[in-house]
């Protein structure tokens, strides 16, 4: 079942804090058209550049996890990507005007409650799901950290921790589906040792932080002039440590909040991999370094997957996106010069098209009657043919235009099409469309044979009598 994109329905701004540099952050989430997926945009810089929050584009993972292109970057991004996730939000644009994103209580409770307060809405176009279907793995023995994605009919996640001290050994959270994630994840905490926090505030590193932002376990013993100078730092009449080991900072949500946190770090960080999957993931140990090298593993299996559905063996038995009638509403063009049966895929920057080749074809009767074989030109516009579906399918009013070669090079002939072959095409896009030009790469196959290849430049033009 197709379930279609979302974006907010309005723009939602939450300010606070950044936790590392302790200036005043104001983020704001704005709507997005379909098909934009998640940008975070630096409105403080000249330019106003914008960073697409995508896995290729993570510059560190220290403590969290840093995006930026060409020397603009924003920082702390995972619980806002995890907020998100939470809402299933496909299209965004985060507008922020500082270095990183406000830390408020070291959640996505109050990234998760803004974008609720606004709403969220569907959009016209499908949301693009990938399902595993086989083990995907990371292992770093250095660290003891592994992460598994499994086949699964949704997104799922189960985490594991384990410090290895008294207060906080192992823990486990499960996140079911997705939409449980606002209620039982989002408001989950972070989480630091004693020893990690005085080592930040030694070395200046957590300017915005309080105790209002990170549950702090305490794992040695601890003076009272220790918790004296703590509760100075962080603004408070005074600070104890509790049965458990944890600063009467603040009251646990839940006995496996820290786990539940790093669970939040897991979805925040896998948006990175830019498309939904449906798999269970099962992360031992996980930290933002894993987790991003982990999308990076995923995103390659997708970009692996999509290649595959452009290239043989192609299933010509499943139901065509576009059948011939489909095809005549959209091409002008019209039998004997119709040489696209049905399209049988179709993507972002790529399409399959089928011509079944028969005797009846009336070049055959000329070329050649004692050895028929296809002419290497009505290969050519064949192919270009399904690039025009292409075409005009990105369009409103499609049979208001037409697709005129511009270029036609590369073109090599591998074999003979003969009649009782089916000829397959599967073009690419090899730049993205601009002011009407589009140019593809296209491969003819007959099985699992390439017959045909070539590279063709066309622009889409208004009909001269409108």
């Amino acid at each position: 079942m197709s379930v279609k994109q979302r974006t907010i329905a309005a723009p939602v701004k939450v300010s606070g804090k950044g936790l590392h540099t302790g200036v005043d952050v104001n983020l704001t989430f704005q709507p997005a058209e379909a098909g934009t997926g998640i940008f975070f945009k630096r409105v403080d810089l000249e330019g106003q550049p914008m960073i697409k929050a995508d896995c290729d584009n993570v510059l560190d993972t220290n403590r969290g996890t840093t995006i930026g292109v060409n020397g603009a970057q924003v920082a702390t991004i995972e619980h806002v990507m995890a907020a998100l996730a939470g809402m299933q939000v496909d299209n965004a644009i985060v507008e922020i005007d500082n270095f990183e994103t406000p830390i408020k209580d070291g959640s996505s409770r109050f990234f998760t409650e803004a974008l609720e307060k606004v709403g969220i809405i569907e959009q016209e176009m499908e949301r693009k799901v990938v399902s595993i279907d086989k083990v995907i793995n990371y292992y770093d023995p250095e660290k003891k950290v592994e992460m598994i994605a499994i086949p699964s009919d949704e997104f799922k996640v189960s985490v594991m921790i384990d410090f290895e001290t008294e207060v906080l050994s192992t823990q486990n959270a499960s996140l079911e589906t997705i939409s449980d994630f606002n209620e039982e994840f989002s408001k989950c905490r972070t989480f630091v040792f004693l020893h990690e926090l005085e080592f930040l505030l030694n070395n200046d590193r957590i300017k915005g932080g309080d105790l209002n932002n990170a549950i702090v376990f305490v794992n040695r013993a601890v003076t009272q002039e220790e918790l004296d100078r703590l509760a100075k730092l962080f603004n408070k009449p005074s600070v104890k440590v509790l049965r458990k080991g944890i600063l009467n900072n603040v009251d646990l949500y839940f006995e496996n909040e820290p786990a539940r946190h790093k669970l939040l770090d897991v979805v925040g960080d896998i948006q990175l991999a830019g498309t939904q999957v449906k798999a269970h993931i099962i992360a031992r140990r996980p930290g933002h370094k894993s987790n991003v090298e982990f999308a990076k593993m995923i995103k390659q299996y997708i970009v692996e997957m999509e290649q595959k559905r452009f290239e043989p063996p192609f299933d010509l038995t499943k139901k065509p996106i576009f059948d011939i009638n489909d095809i005549k509403r959209l091409l002008p063009h019209r039998p004997p010069f119709l040489l696209v049966d049905k399209i049988i895929d179709m993507d972002d920057d790529r399409v399959i098209g089928v011509k079944n080749v028969t005797m009846n074809e009336g070049f055959f009767v000329g070329h050649f009657p004692d050895e028929p074989v296809m002419p290497g030109v009505l290969q050519i516009e064949a192919m270009a043919q399904v690039g025009g579906i292409y075409m005009l399918n990105t369009i409103e009013d499609p049979e208001n235009y037409l697709t005129y070669f511009l270029k036609i090079e590369n073109v090599k002939f591998r074999n003979k099409v003969v009649p009782g072959d089916t000829l397959v095409f599967s073009l690419q896009l090899i730049s993205p469309i601009r002011r009407g030009l589009c140019h593809m790469k296209g491969v003819g196959f007959v099985g699992n044979k390439p017959v045909i290849e070539g590279e063709m430049l066309a622009q889409i033009a208004k009909k001269n009598n409108l």
